[in-house]
This record gives C-alpha cells, sequence and structure tokens, in this order.
C-alpha cells in the first residue's frame, strides 16, 4: 500500500509508539486519526502530525463509543485505509503469593479485568469496527495488532501474556476472514522499546534487561514505527506477526 493519502485509526495515539507510528505514516503523506482517552493530549499529538490529522478520545473498552468512532472517523475523511492496535495497559502481579503456608496476596479480578478489557476486547471491537469502515469504503486495508513477545507467557503477567497471545491469534483469523473485502491483517511483537515508562526506571534495571537481550540495548521507537510502515507497504505481508525482540526471549 502506498500511504500518500491515506487514512490510518491508530489507538494509543497521544504518545509513545501510537504518536511514532503516526508521525512515519504522515511523513509519508498518509493521514492519521489518532485516538486516546485524553482529548488534549490526542489534539498535541495530532498537532505534531500534520495539519491533516486529527484526535479523538475514546474509551476503546466501550463498544458504542468504538462504533461512533469509526462512524465520525468515515463522515471527517471518506474513507479509512488502516488501523493500528496499539492501546494497551500494564497491571502485573504474581498469580498468587504464599508465605508460611498462608495465602500473602494474589491477582485480583480487577488487575485481570481491566487488562483484559483494554488490550483484548478494545482490540476485537476496534478491529471489527475498522473492518467494517474499510469495507465500507470499498479500498481494501491493513489491521496491524500490537502484540509482544509475553505472548508466549511471562511470570508475573498472567492477563497481560494472555490478552497478546489473544490479540496474535486475531490476526491469523482476521487475514483469513477478511481477505474477500481486500483487507490484510498483521502484528509486531515487541520486546522492550524505549518508552515513557523505561525512562523512568532505575538505570540499574535498565541495566539487567540491556545484558539479557542480545542485541545488547532497548528496541528504538522507530524502529518499530518503521516495522509498522514496513507491514503497511508490504502487500504480500498477511496473518503473520514480526517479532521486533532483539533475540530476547523470557
Amino acid at each position: 500500500m502506498n500511504v500518500e493519502g491515506k487514512v490510518f485509526v491508530i489507538t494509543g495515539g497521544a504518545r509513545g509508539l501510537g504518536l511514532a507510528i503516526a508521525q512515519v505514516i504522515t511523513s509519508k503523506g498518509g493521514v492519521c486519526a489518532l485516538v486516546d482517552l485524553d482529548q488534549a493530549a490526542v489534539d498535541a499529538a495530532a498537532s505534531a502530525c500534520g495539519t491533516k490529522s486529527k484526535g479523538y478520545a475514546c474509551n476503546i473498552t466501550q463498544e458504542t463509543k468504538v462504533e461512533a468512532l469509526f462512524e465520525q472517523v468515515l463522515t471527517d475523511f471518506g474513507r479509512v485505509d488502516g488501523l493500528v492496535n496499539n492501546a494497551g495497559l500494564l497491571r502485573d502481579g504474581m498469580l498468587i503469593k504464599f508465605k508460611d503456608g498462608e495465602v500473602q496476596g494474589k491477582m485480583s479480578l480487577s488487575q485481570w479485568q481491566s487488562v483484559i478489557d483494554v488490550n483484548l476486547t478494545g482490540t476485537f471491537l476496534c478491529g471489527r469496527e475498522g473492518a467494517i469502515a474499510m469495507a465500507k469504503a470499498g479500498n481494501g486495508g491493513v489491521i496491524i495488532n500490537i502484540s509482544s513477545i509475553a505472548k508466549a507467557g511471562n511470570i508475573g503477567q498472567s492477563n497481560y501474556a494472555a490478552t497478546k497471545a489473544g490479540v496474535a491469534a486475531l490476526v491469523t483469523t482476521w487475514a483469513g476472514e477478511l481477505k474477500r473485502f481486500g483487507i490484510r491483517a498483521a502484528g509486531i511483537a515487541p520486546g522492550v522499546i524505549c518508552t515513557d515508562m523505561t525512562d523512568s526506571m532505575k538505570p540499574e534495571a535498565l541495566e539487567r534487561i540491556e545484558k539479557a537481550i542480545p542485541a545488547g540495548r532497548l528496541g528504538e521507537r522507530n524502529e518499530l514505527a518503521n516495522t509498522a510502515m514496513f507491514i503497511i507497504e508490504n502487500d504480500y505481508m498477511n496473518g503473520r506477526l514480526i517479532e521486533l525482540d532483539g533475540g530476547l526471549r523470557f
């Protein structure tokens, strides 16, 4: 796909990886509908992506709001050509904490459900409505799900790992279901990428992580953004995930 003049919806677009992806797309002439919870933040992000991009405040866990979002994007731009399901949430914790024969703690249902709601249900709702918008526009399109190497499982992340395995499975499922509309589905499973979260980590913690990565460093935001662009521009990339992890395995 040539991105010039094409419209891409990006969730979690106010900052970090979502904004980095949007800036690469708009640098090549694309237009972005940036989605996040805070209108002021997403408006500022849209301004950083040129005058044609636009920000939308939306809670992607709520079905009616996601439906309204994509209808509004179609009204505003007349088409949807791509979707990047980037929004995500972390609520880490051990399944159980047990000491001296007594339960000291456990992952709460709210910890589990909040991550499921954003990472998995939000991806499903946006994927469904994005596919409808692309089918209505009749120009084909591409959906990119941001998974994680945690999809294979990671200690302290029962909730997060389950969601990232789920969004990875949706890539293959959607590629098969949406092919008749000319819509591709692919994904990226990043390792540890430089974000606001890693910027706030203690230097010694970062050093331990870097030593565990065969590439010897964290990934950069632009490296993930360029990987997303590779998927967008390569029409033969379909139904698969790219593992962008520097060789890291948990």
